[in-house]
This record gives structure tokens, C-alpha cells and sequence, in this order.
């Protein structure tokens, strides 16, 4: 059998494990348990999507939580009923068509992530006219506007009150079944000519550009990409915890993710996979050193807000040992795996 074979074969079955494991959970997991891996999967495609323009594009992009946000609005108006807007807008009332708009819970996924990139399109011309630091801002100040608007816009988004009683889709089908989407046509982009052009640009764009890549259409592809999934991972969240309002939506969100990438690595969707699961496991596996308990015969209570304090120490430990993150800019693959096996049947 060839190695390219070999690796389906073993994809497969990991798949299948994967799924397998799921579906365990599915039945015999806690409530607790389920909501962790339901919140592993949409911070997996949260991080995957920001890496693309972070870390395969060298761009300091500091706005996903606006897209987040608009992803969880339209997906919520989309899924509500015409009752439930009504129960909901009680200071003043949800303006049409909005009032009127009803959708299945797949449709407004969809559409979440097309008005996400709608609006990524139409900031895209004022965001790439810089860089660096100065993108940085344009994209942090998108995001604070979004969020002030979320609060402002009170027929539309209902203002500081929110929504709430949105209906529980979100399960980990739907949670890991866009987690594997976005990893798998993240990594294809990359891995085709798109993305060389992508890493060409990170490195150093004026020779990119000098070799005939064009940096506002690679960067625009990679943005507008990375809206896309954002906006509906939004639509994933809001359907998760059932209710959004605009403090959702801050830019602790995007702080975040940018944890997840660099503590995962820079350019590498395997290590933007690993930030994810570790940042949503850690933090609730930290929360014991917050109860008080006993060690010998010194008793500790608990500190609220200790867990916060290790996983910072764990963080700066991190950026310390690893500059480059766990992983580096290398993808995870089964070809030192084979490679070893080889040898040893050889021998």
C-alpha cells in the first residue's frame, strides 16, 4: 500500500474514533462535560479562521469579535420567531423586516457568515490601505464600533437588554462538524497557491509583490475567509449559551484568540487547534485551585480568581520556554509516524 493511501486510510480511522468518542459523550456525558467540547469546537474554528490572517499572513488583525458579533445577531433574528422578537423587544419594538424574518438554524449559519463577510468586504479598502500597527487599529476600532452599535441599535439588536431564550441548536454535531469544515478548507487554502502567496506576503511583501503576487487580493481572500467562519461561529455561540447582548462582544474576546493562536503557534492550523482545546479545557480544569481543601494538616480556602493567576503564570512559562508557540509554524502529520515505521520493518 502507498503512503498516500495509508494516510486515508489512517484519517479515516481517526475519524471515526473522533466521531465515536463524540457520540460517547453525546449519550453518557454530563451537561458540564458536553457544554466543554461544545465550546473546544467553536473556539477551534475561531482560532483556525484568525490564524489565517494572523498567523499565514503576518497581519495584526484585531477585530474578530466584531465579526463574532454580527454572525450572532443575524443567526439569532434569523432563528427567532415573530413571538419570541416580540417577548423580547419590550423597550421598543424590533423593526421590519427583522420582525418578520424566520429561517432553520442551518440557513442562518449560512447567512451569518455571508453578512460577516459582507461587512469585511466593505471595510476591507480602508484596512489594507495600511499596515502594521496602524491596521492594527483600524481593525481594533471596527470591532469597538460594532459593539458600541450593538448597544446603540435598539430596534435591531435590542440594545443593552440583548436576547435571550434563543432555542439550544448548538450541539457538538454542529460544533465539531464546523471545526472539521473550517480546518479542512483553511488547510487546502493554504496549502494551495493562495497560501504560498499568503506566506510570501508574511515574509516580506515587497518581494512578493515584485515576483507578481498581488497583496491586497491574497489578503482580502484571507480576510474575507476568516470573517466567514467567525460569523458563524457567532451563530454556533449564541445558539449555545441561548442568549447574546453586547458585553459578549468585547475585545477580551479577541485577546482570546490571540492567546489561542500564539500559545498554539503562529501559522500552523495544527497548532491553532491545540491553543483552542487546551484554552477552553484549562480554564475549567483550573477552577478547582479556587475551592478550599486541605493539604496535610494546613487547610487553604479557596481564592476566587486563583485560576486566572496560574493560567497567566502557565501563559508566560509558555512564551518563555516556547517563543514560537507549542508547535511552531509545523503542521502535526502521519509522515514521521510512517517514516519510523518503515524503518523498522526495514530492519
Amino acid at each position: 500500500m502507498s503512503k498516500d493511501k495509508l494516510k486515508l486510510v489512517l484519517n479515516c480511522a481517526a475519524l471515526l474514533t473522533f466521531f465515536g468518542v463524540l457520540y460517547l459523550f453525546q449519550l453518557y456525558g454530563s451537561d458540564y462535560e458536553v457544554r466543554i467540547l461544545n465550546n473546544m469546537g467553536i473556539y477551534v474554528t475561531l482560532a483556525v479562521s484568525y490564524n489565517l490572517v494572523n498567523g499565514f499572513c503576518g497581519v495584526l488583525h484585531l477585530g474578530p469579535n466584531a465579526f463574532i458579533a454580527i454572525g450572532a445577531y443575524t443567526s439569532a433574528l434569523l432563528t427567532m420567531s415573530p413571538l419570541e422578537k416580540q417577548m423580547n423587544y419590550i423597550i421598543q419594538p424590533i423593526v421590519w423586516p427583522f420582525s418578520v424574518l424566520n429561517a432553520p438554524f442551518a440557513v442562518s449559519l449560512l447567512v451569518a457568515g455571508f453578512v460577516a463577510v459582507i461587512f469585511a468586504f466593505i471595510i476591507s479598502f480602508s484596512v489594507f490601505r495600511v499596515r502594521g500597527d496602524y491596521l492594527a487599529i483600524v481593525t481594533f476600532g471596527f470591532g469597538e464600533v460594532v459593539r458600541v452599535l450593538s448597544n446603540a441599535l435598539q430596534p435591531i439588536t435590542n440594545g443593552s437588554l440583548g436576547l435571550k431564550g434563543l432555542s439550544p441548536y448548538t450541539n457538538l454535531w454542529w460544533s465539531w462538524g464546523v471545526a472539521l469544515l473550517t480546518i479542512v478548507l483553511i488547510t487546502k487554502l493554504v496549502n494551495s497557491s493562495y497560501g504560498r502567496a499568503m506566506k510570501a506576503i508574511r515574509e516580506d511583501e515587497t518581494a512578493a509583490k515584485a515576483m507578481g503576487v498581488d497583496p491586497f487580493k491574497h489578503l482580502l481572500l484571507a480576510f474575507l475567509v476568516s470573517a466567514f467562519f467567525s460569523g458563524v461561529a457567532g451563530g454556533l455561540l449564541a445558539h449555545l449559551i441561548t442568549t447574546i447582548s453586547p458585553t459578549l462582544f468585547t475585545f477580551f474576546l479577541t485577546f482570546n484568540m490571540l492567546i489561542m493562536i500564539v500559545v498554539g503557534g503562529l501559522g500552523s492550523t495544527t497548532g491553532a487547534v491545540i491553543g483552542a482545546i487546551l484554552f477552553a479545557w484549562g480554564g475549567e480544569a483550573l477552577r478547582v485551585v479556587e475551592k478550599p481543601f486541605d493539604l496535610w494538616f494546613i487547610h487553604i480556602p479557596g481564592v476566587p480568581g486563583m485560576r486566572m493567576v496560574i493560567f497567566s503564570v502557565l501563559l508566560m512559562l509558555v512564551i518563555i520556554f516556547a517563543r514560537r508557540g507549542i508547535t511552531g509554524n509545523r503542521e502535526l502529520s502521519w509522515t514521521p509516524l510512517l517514516s519510523r515505521l518503515g524503518r523498522i520493518v526495514k530492519e
